[in-house]
């Protein structure tokens, strides 16, 4: 599974970094992820985050 954050969207909530830390980090006032791939064990966190994204910027492929 792979995800992307829309910088463009992006306005830097935070809530999917608190959702899944492993896969989220803030840069710059705005969500970026720290790696393309999302870990197996992070899936359903990932998901719930791209959920709870306010401005629908979590892309998962």
């Amino acid at each position: 599974m792979k995800v992307t954050v829309d910088a463009d969207l992006c306005v830097g909530c935070g809530l999917c970094v608190n959702t899944c830390p492993e896969v989220f980090e803030m840069q710059d006032d705005k969500a970026v992820t720290k790696a393309s791939e999302v870990p197996d064990e992070q899936e359903d966190n990932c998901k719930q985050s791209k959920e709870e994204c306010p401005v629908e910027a979590i892309i998962i492929e």
